[in-house]
């Protein structure tokens, strides 16, 4: 990671979340990740789903150590940091920590600490969180810039994934939402869910959810998985490869000079003060 960077320098901080497990966050967040990196981006990807983390699966890396060893002071953050396929760096998550409610204030501080030195060294924080609307999602998204929820066109995702963009807006706060449809047969049903839910939002939420695109369904993601590499490395090519390019350019463009008012180590400190 960089080390001349100037110490008013602050990462972008997007969160990838979704309503209900399944829907291919981590994968889109993995593939992401490596979409950023290769714009020159120093991006690192905390895998913050403290009950399934699995990106370091789908990276087909082995993880030494993660964040649950910074928190317990038998690593440092540096330690924990591994390159992963693409160019980006992953912190494995800490799935021993199943309620981060339950931390003591020791740990919650080492915790925010780390956070607070991964902002002033990366470009981009990119927080695969868990499913749901638990504390542990919630420290993670009310504290991001931007918020990606990622869906699919079944009505379960979709009426979960407004539940969480409901919970998530509660507190007013300065960032974006956007709305990803994943595993769509074509770009008109992706405008009808992004739609729909946008609607509700704005009717009964007064905020706005933007739009950040579509992933089609594509033969080679799940070919993909079962290899244990990022689709975009193995197909490059392929239509879902496409659409996570045209994804990274889309958050770009939505994070630059957007964002809440101070750090997300400041944000976090608040979350755990409550």
């Amino acid at each position: 990671m960089r080390a001349d960077l100037p110490a008013t320098h602050r990462a972008s901080v997007i969160a990838i979340t979704s309503g209900k497990g399944g829907v291919g966050k981590t994968n889109i967040a993995v593939n992401l990740a490596i979409k950023l990196a290769s714009a020159g981006k120093n991006v690192v990807l905390l895998d913050a789903d403290l009950g399934l983390a699995n990106a370091d699966v789908i990276c087909n890396i082995d993880l030494p150590a993660n964040l649950s060893h910074v928190i317990a002071r038998r690593k440092d953050l540096s330690d924990v940091l591994v390159k992963a396929p693409g160019g980006f760096s992953l912190i494995g998550g800490a799935s021993g920590l199943a309620r981060m409610a339950d931390l003591s204030d020791s740990d919650r501080q080492r915790l925010v600490a780390a956070m607070g030195e991964l902002e002033q060294k990366a470009d981009v924080i990119l927080i695969d969180t868990g499913a749901g609307i638990s504390p542990n999602v919630l420290a993670f998204t009310r504290a991001a810039d931007h918020v990606l929820v990622v869906t699919t066109p079944e009505p379960t995702a979709i009426t979960d994934a407004y539940a969480v963009v409901k919970v998530v807006s509660r507190d007013n706060a300065e960032r974006r939402v956007s709305l990803l449809v994943n595993q769509v047969r074509n770009a008109n049903e992706a405008r009808v869910v992004h739609d729909r839910i946008a609607k509700v939002a704005r009717q009964f939420l007064s905020i706005r959810i933007f739009d950040a695109g579509y992933i089609p369904a594509d033969d080679q993601v799940s070919a993909a998985v079962r290899k244990r590499a990022p689709f975009v490395l193995s197909a490059p090519k392929c239509a879902a490869s496409f659409a996570i390019s045209q994804l990274a350019n889309r958050l770009e463009q939505g994070v630059v000079g957007s964002g809440q008012q101070g750090s997300f180590f400041q944000r976090m400190s608040r979350w755990f003060r409550r």
